[in-house]
């Protein structure tokens, strides 16, 4: 890879989706606001985009839409080439996070985590289940409370230790945290 490869790959970012409709509106009009960012969706993500009349914006304004279609994920070798220089995992649902934190790699996303780590590729999580009572807005526009389990928290306290894993707690830290990329 040649000196201006590097550079232009170097501000390339992989932006993976998870099921959750908790934070999902901000992060796609964050998505929408970047030309560097693949997006990678799971299963569920598709399901949920639909549900929440998002999926259209996902696909005009991404250079790359990767789904989640193949048990290996072959596409997660781009983390030891250096095409990412981070990985967003934005919004990530209770069961990514567990995964990530018990070292399961069986779908899209989890794969992604776990490449991007054995790469040390910074990964930037978005958790849905920060708090232990949340208010959350469902695809028809009610806010609804939820209350994330004990286990589901103490899964994102564990996620924060991990290296070059940052935790984020709202699409304001997010954004902070993005800009270092940007």
């Amino acid at each position: 890879m040649g000196r201006v490869d590097m550079v232009e790959s170097a501000r390339k970012i992989a932006w993976a989706i998870t099921g959750a409709g908790h934070f999902l509106p901000e992060c796609v009009e964050m998505l929408g606001k970047l030309s560097n960012a693949d997006v990678f969706l799971s299963k569920a993500a598709e399901e949920v985009l639909k549900m929440y009349d998002l999926e259209e914006k996902i696909t005009k304004n991404a250079p790359i839409v990767i789904r989640d279609h193949m048990a290996s994920a072959p596409i997660v070798g781009r983390f030891a080439k250096g095409t990412y220089c981070a990985l967003v995992i934005a919004p990530a649902t209770s069961n990514s996070v567990a995964k990530f934190v018990y070292g399961i790699a069986d779908s899209l996303i989890s794969n992604l985590f776990a490449q991007a780590g054995k790469s040390l590729v910074p990964i930037i999580v978005l958790p849905t289940d920060v708090e232990p009572e949340l208010n959350s807005k469902t695809p028809r526009g009610n806010v609804v409370k939820v209350y994330p389990r004990p286990i589901d928290l103490e899964n994102v306290e564990r996620l924060k230790s991990f290296p070059h894993v940052t935790v984020v707690l709202n699409t304001q830290d997010l954004e902070k945290c993005l800009n270092i990329y940007l």
